[in-house]
């Protein structure tokens, strides 16, 4: 597979992406609490080794339940989740190169195949964050392409970065490259390799991608809190293994407005604490 630029084009993009950073980030719209289009913002995740096949089941259960948009799992889960998700709305998405990236390419197409044939709709890959350290784009893009290419849309490829890894500039290349190479999404972290999503970094992926591409947020994201902080900083899906709980917490907060609104001794007031910048209208 021949790379798209050489080093010196590859620079000029990343420099070019890095200097033309705004002073400051918009403030993106989260969707309304409660909501199908909020559900729909969440990849129900179980990524730990030791899962079970019964905890697999209850994932799937949960995320036909709150019509998540897809659950995240481990290639030897990817065809069971595949049947019990066969008559939902809910994707299933593998990871692939997990958790370090360094992975060789042909093991990450194999991994990417292996996951499709399953039935898997959705792929979230990790970048060689080593290699992209080292400044080798490359060979990062031909390990992102090279999963591009088995992996065609519809089949939703979403780039690990590992941010917690990256520097600023890292994080801008990386978008850059993950972009040149046909990905959908850019996303965090693995939450297997030190802090996971942080606000900051989110602003800076979506302010450097193009309109076409989209950031998913994952690792450590475990309220509603932080997950409408999440959006709000300009991140589409939410990667999380407390999704359940996260809809139990915004169905409480919309109990507490409702009850709010109902009592006529606090007519016109706003909800405090927490609740407010949640339902604020600046």
């Amino acid at each position: 597979m021949t790379t798209r630029y050489t080093q010196a084009e590859w620079r000029v993009i990343i420099d070019e992406a890095e200097r033309d950073l705004p002073s400051s980030f918009p403030r993106y719209k989260a969707p309304t609490l409660g909501t199908l289009d909020f559900a729909k913002c969440i990849d129900h995740t179980l990524l730990k080794l030791d899962a079970t096949k019964e905890q697999i089941d209850l994932l799937c259960e949960e995320a036909k339940k709150h019509a998540f948009q897809s659950v995240c799992v481990r290639l030897s889960w990817v065809k069971r989740a595949v049947e019990n998700l066969r008559e939902a709305n809910v994707a299933v998405a593998c990871v692939v190169g997990f958790h370090e990236g360094t992975y060789s390419v042909s093991e990450k197409v194999k991994e990417a195949s292996m996951a499709i044939s399953a039935g898997a709709s959705e792929l979230d890959m990790v970048i060689n964050y080593p290699l992209l350290k080292q400044q080798r784009y490359s060979q990062v893009y031909t390990d992102i392409a090279a999963v591009r290419n088995v992996a065609p849309h519809p089949v939703v490829l979403k780039v690990i970065l590992e941010t917690s890894k990256l520097s600023q500039f890292d994080i801008v290349a990386a978008c850059k490259v993950a972009e040149a190479a046909n990905a959908d999404f850019v996303k965090t972290s693995t939450g297997f390799g030190g802090q996971g999503a942080t606000e900051e970094n989110v602003r800076l992926m979506k302010c450097v991608i193009g309109p076409e591409m989209k950031v998913k947020a994952s690792g450590g994201v475990k309220t509603v809190n932080e997950c409408v902080a999440m959006m709000e900083a300009g991140a589409d899906r939410i990667g999380t293994s407390n999704g359940v709980w996260i809809m139990k917490e915004a169905q409480t907060l919309l109990e507490d407005i409702t009850h709010a609104v109902g009592d006529k001794g606090r007519k016109n007031s706003r909800p405090s604490g927490s609740l407010t910048r949640m339902f604020s209208s600046s």
